[in-house]
């Protein structure tokens, strides 16, 4: 998320009562977790496990739990619970603000755009022109929808990243102020969810086809002219590239990448990065050929541990 102002980091550091190292003056044009950071931006960590990621990342901020040396050109925040104030500029730089109105005052809607009974566009909304969006799709705030793009019934844009901290005695929810960005030709089927990005955007590429039941996790990026059948469920944090067929059912976990062209057979489940222009079946997923002779010299097994039985009873 970009700042609507630039702030200076002893500013930060005094909204969050948190020690500092580095300039006052250090100016934070944005705020964003690990994965879509971008230069100006302020990151949190919380888990030894990603300081160095964080502290090597584009980012120029690092809001951290421990006293570390700060990298050159950076500036560090250093607090006691990381992801409580990350939380906490979330909520100061963009507050919740509902509409409560079924359209927004604030929503955008182009021309020869069709908008049935009982949709609900948030506030900042953007829909472009020819569009047709079907009864009681809801459009959460800020996001963008592009040209010629159809919704079907019941479909839901914009909904919070599914994204929590584990505390002794609850979860803590971390605050969502991304977006969905859906481009221009796409088309998505009845009771479909796409979550906004955490911090940065979700985003749906042109002419990219979606079914219906299918859902999209926080801060996925999908490529142009991907197919997705009924059921595919696709985690946060996952880049698809473009021209990728998912079929039914097809499970996809977080912060993996599915290569250009790639298609997964219906009921596969991935388990990590997969490269474009193979065709993958099972779960775990692998090319499918492969797969399909490991399923027949399985099913042989029987047969096999019966010959080796009448085997042992001859020598006996």
């Amino acid at each position: 998320m970009k700042l609507s102002v630039l702030c200076k980091l002893e500013d930060i550091a005094s909204l969050l009562h948190a020690k500092f190292i580095g300039s006052p003056g250090h100016l934070i044009t944005g705020l964003n977790e690990i994965h879509r950071v971008e230069e100006g931006d302020l990151v949190f960590v919380d888990h030894p496990k990603y300081y160095e990621k964080a502290l090597k990342s584009k980012a120029t901020t690092i809001l951290i739990n421990k006293d570390v040396d700060c990298p050159a050109g950076k500036a560090l925040l250093i607090s006691n619970d990381p992801f409580r104030d990350y939380n906490k500029l979330v909520a100061h730089f963009k507050p919740n603000a509902y509409s409560y109105k079924q359209i927004s005052d604030s929503a955008r809607i182009g021309k020869g755009t069709a908008i049935l009974p009982g949709v609900y566009l948030g506030n900042n909304v953007t829909i472009g022109e020819n569009c047709l969006i079907h009864p009681n799709v809801v459009v959460y705030n800020d996001c963008i929808i592009g040209n010629n793009v159809t919704i079907h019934a019941g479909s839901i844009i914009g909904a919070d990243a599914f994204y929590y901290k584990k505390r002794p005695d609850k979860f803590d929810k971390m605050l969502s102020c991304g977006r969905v960005i859906i481009q221009d030709d796409v088309e998505i089927g009845a009771l479909c969810t796409i979550d906004r990005g955490v911090s940065a955007d979700t985003v749906i590429g042109k002419g990219t086809k979606i079914d219906n039941h299918v859902q999209v996790g926080h801060d996925t990026v999908i490529g142009e002219m991907c197919l997705f059948a009924a059921h595919v469920g696709i985690a946060g944090v996952v880049t698809i590239e473009d021209g990728v067929t998912l079929w039914g059912q097809v499970g996809v976990p977080s912060n993996i990448v599915i290569g250009k062209g790639a298609v997964v057979l219906g009921q596969s489940g991935l388990s990590g990065s997969v490269k474009g222009g193979t065709t993958y079946f099972g779960s775990p997923a692998s090319e499918a050929r492969e797969k399909m002779r490991e399923l027949v010299m399985l099913k042989k097994i029987p047969e096999i541990i019966a010959k080796l039985n009448r085997s042992e009873e001859k020598d006996k």
